[in-house]
């Protein structure tokens, strides 16, 4: 078990983050987009394969099925609460070949060249030293090993790309999660940087048109206010924070629209690369 006490004060903020995610599967992205992943991956069946921050298993437990009984798949996550919801799962699928570990990714270990594939979706904009993690799991894939992983642009989801603007006007400085790896050339270069090869990037859109009326928004306000990446703007006076909301609110209820609504980009980079 973890340590909580160890934990930084934004791990601590992600850990009470997604251990309250009780429907993360009915999510509009993290089903389909893990599935895709795995698409791209090619797994074969006997493969060794470690699934980083793992969530409810949506990645590991669909790799194991693919790799078979004799094939094995690690799934580590930070949250126990993620981690009940995936051993649920493994439960009803019985499934004897996955083993769900609750540990802090990026202080975990594992021996090198041990791993035939290594996944991360969704998950790599939550890392404290993304460069740092990559290298890593450089050193734990076989000799041509494969690793997947996905990254949103730069500029996707809009309404979250006005919060950041709107947060900031009142000093409050939001990172923007999709940077590391929001771009073509960003996301061959940090994996180049880590030593992989063959490196393949395929962009995707996942995006959707919404009513941005004030129920709208009053939701997204709630989604980006209380994510591990805006909840910042609650450093505000209870004026200011009251005045932030407003302006937010306002400014997505003015979004631009066609018949079929606001569009909100959700476009997505599947990253393909190789020991």
């Amino acid at each position: 078990m973890l340590n909580h006490t160890q934990l930084d004060k934004y791990k601590q903020k992600l850990l009470a983050n997604f251990n309250s995610r009780t429907h993360y599967d009915r999510g509009r992205f993290h089903a389909p987009v893990a599935h895709r992943l795995l698409e791209f991956a090619c797994l074969q069946p006997g493969e060794t394969v470690l699934d980083i921050a793992t969530g409810t298993g949506l990645v590991a437990l669909a790799a194991a099925q693919k790799v078979g009984v004799e094939g094995k798949v690690i799934g580590v996550d930070i949250s126990a609460g993620m981690l009940e919801q995936a051993r649920q799962k493994q439960f009803s699928l019985g499934l004897q070949n996955t083993e769900f570990l609750e540990a802090d990714t990026e202080i975990v270990e594992f021996s090198d060249r041990f791993f035939d594939a290594i996944f991360c979706s969704l998950a790599l904009c939550y890392l404290t030293d993304i460069p740092a993690a990559l290298k890593k799991w450089y050193s734990w894939l076989k000799p041509n090993g494969l690793l997947a992983l996905n990254a949103w642009a730069e500029k996707a989801f809009p309404p979250s790309v006005l919060f950041r603007e709107v947060a900031q006007r009142y000093g409050i400085q939001i990172p923007n999660p999709n940077e590391p790896l929001g771009a073509l050339k960003k996301c061959y270069r940090v994996l180049y940087n880590a030593g992989f090869e063959n490196i393949e990037v395929i962009q995707e859109q996942f995006g959707w048109y919404f009513t941005p009326d004030n129920n709208s928004a009053e939701e997204l306000w709630q989604i980006n206010s209380k994510n591990v990446f805006g909840h910042q703007v609650f450093e505000l006076s209870a004026d200011e924070l009251e005045r932030c909301k407003a302006e937010y609110i306002a400014e997505v209820q003015a979004l631009p629209t066609t018949e079929q609504g606001a569009w909100c980009d959700a476009s997505i980079f599947f990253v393909i690369a190789h020991r």
